[in-house]
């Protein structure tokens, strides 16, 4: 039986999801509650999320390796800002380096790799029919890194973790565009289609689209956030000198 990517969190499951602290401080920065380069005090979490400091430091040593924070020595943990270049620069990393891996995975994907596939599919088109967008974005790069396994190279692999990528997808908050979901899933269904033929080209030519546009749409979430931070400063009322 595949429990790659069940397609509903059992009870037992979605309990955890609610009380573990490294799942709730995740959420907590995805939502906004947490801004780019806040601080991170454990004793203030601790008593956030009613959980130990050992928890707590698991927590942040995890969503370090995810990308979301980072840890400094003697200074504590932050919520990790990523410049628009960066941005920009690591998604144009990625593109190369899936588009060399989708290739290959077309070539050696077996069955059993191709029911992984399609029960991650199966996950996420689930939680676009329960607008569950964060469930979603979850989801999203564990279908990527079930690509990369079935691609085999190590080397490829290793650059793409370091590049954090889905960090992006939460400082920007790309998932949110008007439809995207929708046809994020439509891509990845294509890019698993194209593995299940054997079909090389036609992968590369699907992987190609699903992250062109995904250079669109986070181009289209910067842009937002420049408009948003233009209106809030212009909403800022000016204090007029004393008489």
């Amino acid at each position: 039986m595949n429990n790659l990517a069940p397609s509903s969190p059992s009870i037992k499951q979605r309990s955890r999801l609610l009380n573990d602290p490294c799942d709730r401080l995740r959420d907590a920065i995805v939502s906004g509650d947490f801004q780019p380069n806040e601080r991170l005090v454990e004793a203030d979490l601790s008593l956030r999320y009613g959980a130990g400091r050992t928890a707590i430091r698991a927590a942040l040593a995890t969503l370090d390796q995810e990308g979301l924070i980072v840890r400094e020595p003697n200074r504590g943990a932050r919520v990790r800002l990523i410049s628009a270049r960066e941005a920009f620069e690591i998604e144009h990393v990625r593109n190369a380096l899936e588009r060399l891996l989708a290739r290959s995975a077309a070539q050696r994907a077996a069955s059993d790799d191709l029911d992984d596939l399609q029960a991650i599919l199966a996950a996420m088109a689930e939680r676009l029919r329960e607008s569950d967008s964060f469930g979603y974005m979850q989801l999203n790069p564990q279908l990527h890194r079930r690509i990369w396994r079935i691609s085999d190279n190590q080397v490829a692999i290793k650059v793409l973790v370091t590049l954090k990528s889905q960090s992006i997808r939460f400082q920007y908050g790309t998932i949110l565009r008007p439809g995207r979901p929708a046809q994020s899933l439509r891509e990845h269904e294509a890019i698993v289609a194209a593995i299940a033929a054997h079909d090389p080209d036609a992968c590369d030519a699907a992987m190609a689209e699903h992250l062109g546009h995904v250079l669109e749409t986070l181009q289209w979430a910067i842009d937002s956030q420049d408009r948003q931070r233009s209106w809030s400063s212009r909403e800022e009322p000016t204090l007029s000198a004393p008489a």
